[in-house]
């Protein structure tokens, strides 16, 4: 089979690309290649991503192919955007394309044989914690992904239960693969913690609560700034020291800007840390060091991040929302995003109890073994296969 890939979201592949879709991207591919020699595979990048920059794809099974028109699309019409597109693609004579997310959209026309990968439908599930733009765009080439392709792959059953409602789609049309876990995340790092403490300008001699995501509004951010203040108070009035910071982990997003002020306006901006993006090998020794992980979202469609917390020995408190109950499994202390006072509880307890955290921290390693790469790039080769001719 001649099967083609669209790796535009991988846009650092010596770096193996830290999150989201790029990631999952990257490591399908990797493991593609792996574990399949038999069938030829076609992979898309960017025009921006280098020749040199993508050796470790090199496989004899493999071929590179560039879109032409990267450069230019802002400067073309939508039509020669969709002309262009279908031409780079039907000229390849693929069996299948995969495109790993909605997005990154096949040309509607383009006749081969498609499969859509979506991670996530958070703009239909809470749309006021995203930009009106955002969520007209993103319905608008979800809808038509959802329409066009042959198969869809869901990273969760949660994410395929709303793909049935959202979008009346066939059962039979979704299957769920989840993602996998990358197991380099396992190794200890290099990297000494007081080397981490310092460069983000937290106390050595305290603890810390870890948040780590993109900093936007369906990560729940303001309510766990009120809960985090909440635990900060119960601590006084139970005669309890409060040591712990709290570490805000990740990019800006929409609305990040009013973070920093609300820390202010709240009185708690000394024991707000925001260290902006973490890099790759910072992660391990960031989530080992911390006391345990937070992660109140109002939607994830996966929530590869509770993993990352699973693998490093730290224990978590999480939303009992969408994918997460089913990721996490019964190894992190569950919480109702939308109940500040719940939140805050499970934080004050949670810094308390030694007995739990090792526990947690015992079950979150044995859970984050089910989340496999190798597994995942094997179920969806067998999609790729039930289109061969």
């Amino acid at each position: 089979m001649r099967i083609g890939i669209d790796a535009r979201t991988i846009l650092n592949p010596e770096k193996g690309e830290a999150i989201g879709v790029g990631h999952y991207t990257y490591q399908l591919i990797r493991h593609l290649l792996e574990i399949d020699q038999k069938n030829e595979y076609v992979l898309f990048f960017d025009f921006h991503v280098r020749q040199k920059d993508i050796k470790k794809f090199s496989r004899s099974n493999a071929k590179i192919r560039f879109y032409p028109f990267s450069d230019y699309k802002k400067y073309l019409p939508g039509a020669y955007s969709e002309i262009l597109g279908a031409a780079t693609l039907t000229r390849e004579k693929l069996d299948v394309i995969h495109t790993t997310s909605p997005v990154s959209r096949i040309p509607v026309s383009y006749r081969g044989k498609t499969i859509v990968t979506f991670h996530d439908l958070a703009i239909y599930k809470v749309p006021d914690v995203f930009p009106k733009l955002k969520r007209t765009k993103f319905r608008a080439v979800a809808s038509l992904m959802a329409g066009k392709a042959d198969k869809i792959i869901a990273v969760s059953n949660s994410t395929k239960k709303d793909l049935l409602n959202i979008f009346k789609c066939p059962e039979e049309k979704v299957q769920v693969i989840y993602s996998g876990f990358d197991e380099r995340l396992f190794a200890e790092s290099n990297i000494p913690r007081e080397k981490i403490l310092a460069k983000y300008k937290i106390n050595a001699e305290g603890k810390y609560i870890l948040f780590l995501g993109t900093l936007e509004p369906v990560k729940n951010i303001t309510r766990l700034f009120q809960a985090y203040k909440i635990f900060k108070e119960s601590c006084v009035k139970n005669g309890k020291r409060c040591q712990h910071k709290l570490v805000m982990a990740g990019k800006n997003g929409w609305l990040a800007a009013e973070y920093k002020q609300i820390v202010k306006d709240m009185g708690i901006e000394k024991d707000v840390i925001f260290t902006g993006y973490v890099v790759g090998e910072e992660l391990v020794p960031l989530f080992k060091n911390a006391d345990f992980f937070v992660m109140p979202s109002l939607y994830e469609g996966f929530g590869m991040t509770v993993l990352e917390a699973f693998a490093t020995g730290t224990p978590a408190i999480v939303s009992n929302v969408s994918s997460v109950p089913e990721v996490a499994g019964g190894a992190a202390l569950f919480i109702n995003p939308l109940n500040v006072q719940e939140l805050a509880e499970a934080i004050f307890s949670l810094s308390q109890d030694e007995k739990l955290k090792n526990e947690l921290r015992e079950k979150g390693k044995e859970r984050v073994k089910q989340f496999d790469w190798k597994k995942c790039a094997s179920q969806t080769l067998e999609i790729y296969e039930s289109f061969k001719k």
